[in-house]
């Protein structure tokens, strides 16, 4: 018996006094209890001294000819130990066990000692138990001999390591202990010595701070207490068999009874029971030891390790660990914040209802812990929200009084999350709660009909489809119900009953709505069935069909063919007059075979249908209902189909008598000298509406309807007075006839000069909707903005790619006041705020979908010229009015916007910087107009135009050197803009736009350094000396700039200017100005190179961006600080004027210093002056400095020498 007079009494299953549950003691908050636990197993008993051992985990004979290590010498393993030999997983592990065991019968120190340093090795640990160790060494000694051994330098060990090898190497350690227990079970493990060892080992390993030590023998240990349970189950079936067998032997009559029989039972129940004493003495003792401590680890995978073998135990033996005692740590662990660990506390809990008889046995674990698993449903980790419902379909399989309507409705709306794995689970849960019960009164309905059994359940689908109030996701629904309950959603014969059969007496009929609701999910399940994919949202890439789905697919399309092909005319009869049904109705043929029309001879419903389109176009002018229509007929006149030409001549006529009504109604609609009448302006539009939807599938160029519509456009610019549906649907009818031109010029169908006719009626209807888009009516105006967009994208240079050359008299431009006019557009309708927004749906301004359609319509407005600008089709610094709004619009608009910056810059990342810094000189200027000239830079206007800046900033990414010239011309624009206008209060003031430096400060930090001390000398071109030794208030933005173009460590390469913004700026700290700090949170990096010419020309040694506004550039001299030099060597000509060449001409703007105003024939002789003076300030601040230095010192030394004096 192992540590039996600690433990004895802790462990009893037959007796267990922990049986009734108890929430003070077996439900209570986990850290504040303390087991008592069992480290310290009994000392090593018994030992006999081996002779001669070797070290533990060398190669070494073992006892046994032909054996080594306890293995046979074959296979090349004559010097491998047994972490080698489960590692590599050459011999089976039976055979590795067998020998071990024959080992520790010869010598069971010696074998101890290799599974002792088995489990050292499986840690990672490179180093050994000797047998000295072994003989005279505690275990917490060994460990932490062991410890200090330990290879600090690597964090992996063969649990952590990956690969193939590795992960088989879990395996066969797990199996390695399992096999290792079962064949001890009957003798070995019962010799208080080999079990005493091991479990010692590991219990105090697994307290190690080490965590490859914890986490190993922490598996070990499970493992172990996994295997015992095995052993312990198996001597509770002998005991029960074999008190059975006594029993019934003691039950004989006294002279059929055998005393001896009884007596060989009565004695083996005794050693079994000391036996199951024992085994439960070992599992006590590493439950107490290991699990209590290991399952709250402060690594997931240890927890996790511990609560799925806990799951084993109480699946494995029901009867001792199947109650609160144990049940208790996976409802504490439920909580766990890791989901690896969650999902496997859902996972045990799933073997176990599994079994409805353990199942039974959990209602008051339920009743605890029922709202926990009922939330885990929501969890973040997909996993974990999966196992739950599933977990939860299982309760509710073993009890249907467990869970609440409530705890149902929370899994029940699950089924429309766009998560496949959630949505199905959910959808299976579903099934069971509403579908699955079926009453004594159900047996003997029909199979098929509306008094079937699936009537009612397809009722039942279609009530909470509606109770739900999510009508337009029927899609999601289906697809969630469909591998469970695909036989029910594919019984189209009973919905079609349902549909056209009259109830039955007694029976309650279909609401309108329930009707709606029973075709949209008709409509779901014929998609599902013949597409066999999730519905948009869902799917996670295109899977490819095995030959099963392949044929179940073909027989579901056949099916639905052969019985809506018949059907489907009755239900078009029925529902004529209904938008909704007939909307998904329509949809139904595009999933027939279209064969089966000849081959079922099926010719006669086939034209049933084509008269019920005719009926529904006819009775319809809803724009849903009138496409559905011409889809339908543009999917059955395919020409590979026999019925082609049945259809062909029916849609022929039905076009011809549709254009012959609008010629005749638009000859009387413009004949009218007064206002068009209301009856006669209706007839036109619907008309109007039907024309314009079959042209969009089909093709209407022969019955030539461009004039007629264009002069209906024309007379309404002439009269002003047009209803504004007619001018919207005439645009959009005049576009389709414009693209299936176009169409037919691109494939070579056109003959001669229809080019010609193209061109001409493209440029008159740009021009017309052009027209429109300067009128009063925002609608009509979104209608001719959007069509201009798209024509201009179509006609650009990108018409002649693909070997299109041809087409090159087609490409059209817009000229600028076109542009203008878009962009115009742009800024009235797009960039507005939402209660400004007169245009939306009903003109419900308070209604919030209508805010969010007009906001998804605006966006759309947005991204149509957007597309201009990245296409090449406007320039692309007209952009610079949309990049404008980044920050101000940046929760309606930001993804656009940004998406646009990131195109442009891929196109030309030059030209894309100078886009982005002329967006923020428009908003410096819009603000200098509101403001002043006295620019406040604490004003909410300044600071937004300073962050926008920070956030253009951020779009360059870290890559410095890919953004280099693009970031270099960015600050050269900025700079010229910052000393273009002069001040408006004369010589000695600041210039206008000097605020405008604060700005570009922000993008010093995407400067190289290099490129720092050329955009410095770029600078000082346009400084005068004294705008240099200016320290007010109002030129702190230039000694901001200025000090973030200072290199760090580049002092000594800096001119004098450079060095007196550093040093001689040192004002009071209250008043010292920031500088603009690094930020390292890019949010987008994209850039490509231009071929347009730059401003920045690299040198290949000095690698430094030249500035130049010439075409001829020299090569910049390599700068040195003139400080180090004489003062005649250097002038403002050699440090930076000759190597940056620049005409005069090219800055008109530019200060003339003082010194050439007064004396414009020493030119050098006041640089001279002006380097000797700064020289003379530097000297004198230092001086100044080490004197006040000076006197602090002897200050100090004096206090300190009067304290001395006085403690004297």
């Amino acid at each position: 018996m192992i540590a039996a007079q600690e433990l004895h009494t802790d462990f009893q299953f037959s007796q267990e006094a922990e049986s009734q549950w108890s929430s003070d003691t077996d439900f209570e908050d986990p850290d504040g209890k303390d087991a008592k636990t069992a480290k310290g197993m009994a000392a090593k008993k018994g030992k006999k001294a081996p002779g001669d051992k070797a070290k533990g985990g060398g190669a070494r004979k073992a006892p046994g000819a032909g054996r080594v290590n306890g293995h046979h010498q074959e296979n090349g393993m004559e010097n491998m130990t047994l972490f080698e030999v489960v590692k590599m997983g050459k011999s089976a592990t039976q055979s590795v066990v067998d020998d071990w065991i024959e080992a520790y019968k010869q010598d069971r120190d010696v074998a101890l000692l290799d599974l002792i340093n088995f489990f050292i090795q499986c840690s990672g640990c490179k180093g050994a138990v000797s047998g000295e160790m072994f003989r005279n060494m505690q275990n917490s000694e060994i460990i932490r001999k062991m410890t200090e051994e330990f290879d600090e330098d690597s964090g992996d060990y063969p649990l952590t390591m990956s690969g193939p090898q590795w992960k088989k190497f879990r395996i066969s350690f797990c199996d390695f202990i399992a096999v290792l227990v079962r064949q001890c079970q009957y003798s070995i493990i019962y010799d208080e010595y080999m079990m005493d060892t091991i479990i010692s080992l590991l219990t105090g390993l697994s307290d190690s701070q080490v965590r490859a030590f914890r986490h190993t023998s922490t598996l070990g240990a499970m493992k172990l207490m996994t295997a015992l349970v095995n052993v312990a189950l198996n001597l509770s079936i002998n005991m029960d068999n074999t008190q059975r067998q006594y029993e019934a032997e003691r039950n004989k009559v006294i002279a059929k009874r055998a005393n001896d029989r009884l007596e060989l039972l009565l004695q083996k129940r005794k050693e079994l029971q000391e036996n199951q004493d024992e085994i439960e003495n070992m599992m006590n003792a590493i439950f107490k030891g290991v699990f209590v401590h290991r399952y709250r680890d402060s690594i997931a995978e240890i927890r996790a390790i511990c609560i799925e073998e806990i799951g084993m135990w109480m699946k494995l033996y029901s009867d001792a660990f199947l109650n609160d005692s144990y049940l208790k740590y996976v409802g504490w662990t439920m909580h766990d914040k890791q989901g690896e660990v969650r999902l496997k506390c859902v996972s045990a809990l799933q073997g176990l209802f599994y079994s409805r008889e353990l199942g039974a046995r959990l209602e008051l674990f339920t009743s605890r812990f029922k709202d926990r698993i009922v939330s885990m449903t929501l969890d973040k980790e997909y996993d974990v929200a999966v196992q739950a419902i599933k977990l939860l379909t299982l309760v509710l399989q073993s009890s249907d009084e467990v869970l609440t309507a409530e705890d149902c409705e929370s899994v029940y709306h699950l089924v429309y999350s766009a998560h496949r794995p959630i949505a199905v689970s959910a959808g299976e849960f579903l099934f069971k709660k509403l579908f699955s019960h079926r009453g004594p009164e159900e047996e003997g309905l029909p199979r098929r009909g509306r008094q079937s059994l699936n009537g009612g359940l397809i009722k039942t689908t279609v009530f909470f489809f509606l109770e739900s109030e999510l009508h337009e996701h029927g899609a999601y629904l289906v697809d969630s119900l469909w591998e469970c309950g695909s036989e029910l959603l594919k019984d189209w014969e009973t919905m079609i009953s349902l549909l056209l059969d009259e109830p039955a007496a007694g029976e309650e009929a279909l609401t309108d709505g329930q009707e709606t609701a029973l075709v949209e999910i008709m409509l779901c399940a014929i998609r599902q069935a013949c597409e066999c994919h999730p519905p948009v949202g869902r799917s996670t890439g295109k899977r490819v069909l095995t030959a099963k789905e392949k044929k179940t697919q073909l027989d579901d399309r056949t099916r639905i063919t052969e019985m809506f092909a018949v059907a489907l005319p009755l239900l078009l009869a029925k529902y004529c007059v209904d938008i909704d049904k007939v909307t998904n109705l329509l949809q139904i043929p595009k999933y027939f075979d279209l064969d089966i029309y000849t081959t079922g001879r099926l010719e006669k419903h086939l034209d049933a249908l084509l008269r019920q389109i005719w009926e529904v176009q006819d009775k319809h002018t809803d724009i849903e209902v009138l496409e559905a229509c011409s889809t339908t007929y543009h999917y059955l006149s395919n020409e590979e189909f026999t019925i082609f030409n049945r259809v062909n001549i029916a849609r022929s006529q039905l076009l011809d008598e549709l254009v012959d009504k609008f010629n005749r109604l638009l000859e009387d609609f413009l004949q009218e000298g007064e206002e068009p009448d209301e009856d006669d302006a209706y007839q036109v539009l619907s008309t109007l509406k039907k024309i314009s939807a079959f042209h969009n599938a089909h093709d209407l160029s022969k019955w030539d309807l461009f004039t007629s519509i264009y002069r209906l456009l024309n007379t309404g610019l002439q009269n002003g007075d047009m209803p504004e549906q007619i001018v919207i649907h005439s645009l959009q009818c005049t576009h389709y006839i414009i693209l299936w031109h176009l169409a037919k010029v691109s494939d070579g169908s056109s003959i001669k000069g229809d080019m010609v006719t193209l061109s001409k009626q493209m440029r008159a209807f740009c021009l017309m909707c052009q027209r429109y888009l300067n009128g009063i009516n925002n609608a009509v105006k979104e209608q001719a903005f959007t069509i201009l967009c798209d024509l201009l994208l179509i006609f650009s240079h990108q018409i002649m790619s693909s070997g299109r050359e041809q087409l090159e008299p087609l490409v059209f431009m817009p000229d600028s006041s076109l542009h203008a006019d878009l962009l115009n557009f742009i800024l009235d309708q797009v960039f507005i705020d939402q209660d400004d927004d007169n245009n939306s749906t009903d003109g419900q301004q308070d209604d919030e979908a209508s805010k969010i359609e007009a906001l998804h319509k605006r966006r759309n407005l947005l991204a149509a010229y957007c597309k201009l600008i990245t296409f090449n089709v406007v320039e692309m610094n007209s952009g610079a009015d949309v990049f404008k709004q980044y920050m101000r619009y940046y929760n309606d608009y930001g993804d656009i916007i940004k998406e646009t910056m990131s195109k442009t810059r891929q196109i030309d990342k030059i030209q894309c910087a100078k886009t982005l810094v002329l967006s923020l000189q428009t908003l410096f200027n819009e603000m200098l107009s509101e403001l002043g000239f006295n620019v406040d830079r604490s004003t909410s206007a300044f600071c937004g135009i300073k962050e926008l800046a920070r956030r253009f900033s951020l779009t360059f990414g870290l890559d410095q050197v890919k953004t280099r010239e693009a970031i270099a011309m960015l600050h050269k624009d900025g700079i010229e803009f910052a000393f273009k206008e002069p001040s408006p209060q004369g010589p000695g003031s600041p210039p206008l736009n000097l605020s405008f430096l604060d700005v570009l400060s922000e993008f010093s930090s995407k400067l190289l350094r290099q490129d720092k001390r050329t955009v410095h000398t770029y600078l000082e071109r346009f400084m005068t000396v004294q705008m240099a030794l200016q320290r007010e208030d109002c030129w702190l933005p230039l000694i901001s700039y200025r000090n973030s173009l200072q290199a760090r460590g580049d002092d000594d390469t800096m001119s004098v200017l450079s060095g007196i913004s550093s040093r001689g700026s040192t004002r009071s700290k209250k008043a010292k100005p920031a500088t603009a700090s690094k930020r390292k949170c890019p949010e987008e990096e994209s850039s490509c190179s231009s071929s347009d010419a730059v401003w920045m020309n690299r040198e290949q040694n000095a690698q430094t961006p030249v500035m130049m506004h010439s075409p001829v550039m020299m090569h910049s001299p390599h700068l040195t600080s003139t400080v180090l030099r004489d003062p005649k060597k250097m002038r403002p000509e050699d440090s930076y004027t000759g190597a940056y060449s620049m005409p005069t001409e090219q800055l008109p703007h530019q200060p003339v210093p003082l010194q050439q105003q007064q004396q414009p024939h020493h030119h050098h002789q006041a640089a001279m002056d002006y380097n000797t003076q700064v020289t003379w300030m530097l000297t004198q601040r230092q001086q100044a400095e080490a004197h006040q230095q000076q006197e602090r010192v002897s200050m100090q030394y004096a206090k300190m020498r009067n304290h001395m004096q006085q403690a004297m």
